[in-house]
């Protein structure tokens, strides 16, 4: 007998919700796990601005919300709490003893972390000058030349730099033409980034060159670690919906795969576990919080799966726009028809993720926990 192919009769089949809710909640770590951690290695004099720039960059202080524990002499290391980013943290010293002191503690960390696990090196330093101070000693050279013998890619960064119209104050450039001429080893051009985290209202100095310390940072990164930068960072979205968009792009080649023999679509859920490991990756990449992978698996199972929300439903029913000629020969799921609902669905997912990155951090589990979520999604399918 024919197979029934109205609307009413074409859902995903029906799953039981708590195995695809321990489903989600398994690929959610596998694929937080598999973004590793990105370290940075940050040093500079009390007051220089270190905790404002990571915050900056990074959307908020590590020392605050992560673990710490002391490495060495005058350095603790903070991971922060989502895993991906570990920073090495100098409390702030003057040249002299104190800093021989963390460079010779600094190099048994960095041999002891070489022939580790990516995760456990140093990918980055920064090596952070307060431009107002209007000075650049020859002892903090010899500092900064000690750090790349070490093998650490470092990137001096001059802090509260004000600017107009996207001009550093000329006194600034002044100070980095002075550090330049020192022929230091040092990365973005072997020339210092002129920043300012923060906005300051009284002056009108903007935000600035953060873009640039990002760029500089990713160029000396190694590959293995970019994936944990990109999630860590909150400066640059289009480097998150890039990775994602790989995510999708590889999701979408397995689904044609399983369509490659058309299936009924009441057979869909055949396409599931594949969706799931989509969007438990597309999650991770945008570096959403691991410890709400609870509420993100709940949220996800949701919208996968039929029953009393019929959220699976909505996903077939409303994605034949999707197809070309927008109908399928004998309610078939092919290749074309399974490639197209994972790219929506992985797209929509996409949508939501990058909604709960604008909301405070104290709104996005309320968030997690809500029927937003799928209303979101659903928001995001119909739009396309």
């Amino acid at each position: 007998m024919a197979p029934d192919s109205s609307p009413e009769k074409e859902g995903v089949q029906d799953i039981d919700a708590p195995a695809l809710e321990g489903m989600f909640t398994k690929e959610l770590s596998t694929a937080f796990a598999a973004l590793g951690c990105f370290n940075l290695a940050i040093f500079g004099a009390t007051g220089a601005g270190k905790s404002t720039l990571v915050n900056a960059v990074f959307g908020r202080d590590v020392a605050d919300t992560g673990v710490g524990e002391p490495v060495t002499r005058g350095v603790d290391y903070h991971r922060r709490d989502d895993g991906f980013l570990g920073i090495f943290d100098s409390e702030g010293f003057e040249t002299g003893s104190a800093g021989d002191q963390i460079l010779e503690g600094l190099r048994d960390v960095v041999e002891a972390r070489r022939t580790s696990a990516i995760d456990q090196q140093i990918h980055a330093a920064w090596y952070v000058v307060r431009w107002s101070d209007r000075r650049f000693e020859d002892a903090q050279a010899a500092f900064v030349r000690r750090l790349a013998e070490l093998g650490l890619p470092v990137i001096v960064v001059l802090t509260q730099v004000p600017s107009k119209d996207g001009q550093a104050h000329p006194h600034a450039v002044e100070l980095s033409n002075f550090i330049t001429g020192f022929g230091l080893p040092i990365r973005a051009g072997g020339a210092p980034v002129l920043t300012n985290a923060l906005a300051d209202d009284f002056t009108h100095a903007p935000a600035f060159g953060l873009d640039r310390l990002l760029d500089a940072t990713y160029e000396v990164v190694p590959e293995a670690a970019q994936a944990a930068l990109t999630a860590a960072q909150q400066l640059d979205m289009e480097r998150k919906k890039k990775a994602v968009k790989a995510v999708i792009n590889q999701a979408v080649t397995v689904a044609s795969g399983i369509g490659a023999v058309p299936i009924p679509f009441t057979d869909a859920a055949l396409l599931v576990p594949n969706q799931v490991t989509m969007i438990a990756r597309i999650s991770a990449a945008y570096g959403l919080p691991p410890q709400r992978s609870r509420t993100m698996a709940v949220a996800g199972s949701l919208i996968l799966t039929g029953g009393a929300t019929m959220a699976g439903r909505y996903v077939v029913t409303n994605l034949l726009k999707f197809i070309p000629g927008g109908a399928v020969a004998g309610s078939a799921i092919s290749a074309t028809v399974a490639a197209s609902l994972t790219r929506a669905v992985g797209i929509a997912w996409a949508k939501v993720c990058e909604y709960a990155l604008t909301l405070p951090e104290d709104q996005q589990q309320a968030f997690w926990s809500s029927g937003a979520v799928l209303e979101k999604f659903r928001s995001a399918l119909s739009a396309g």
